[in-house]
């Protein structure tokens, strides 16, 4: 399962989304004070990439004031819109699996400083 849901979600957009996190890394890259946030941003392009059989755990502690900005700047919008694309994938049965991945999508999303991808 984990290699069909790869295949399927990398050609109906992961490899798209991936480059986009890419692209946004980069550009974060540039600045001293963006480097952080750019690193952050190649953490999401590597799980957005393949993102069946990956586990998403996020240590708030490690890093909280850096993990509080990300969240107050980019954190909880872009958690809610993959909580909002996750339900709508829920909806049907053959998108449970997608909507899953979302969701994990949304956990790295609100905390990505500190979290481990396994």
């Amino acid at each position: 399962m984990k290699l069909l849901g790869n295949i399927i979600w990398f050609v109906f957009g992961g490899a798209i989304a991936a480059l986009l996190w890419l692209l946004a890394g980069l550009l974060l890259s540039i600045t001293i004070i963006g480097i952080p946030f750019g690193i952050q941003a190649f953490k999401f392009a590597g799980l957005v990439l393949f993102p069946f059989g990956k586990d998403v755990d996020t240590q708030v502690s490690e890093h909280p004031i850096a993990n509080i900005l990300w969240a107050i700047i980019f954190g909880w919008e872009m958690a809610l819109g993959y909580l909002g694309i996750g339900v709508f994938f829920c909806i049907t049965i053959i998108g449970i699996p997608f909507g899953i991945q979302w969701f994990k999508l949304a956990q790295l999303a609100l905390f990505p400083f500190g979290a481990k991808i396994k």
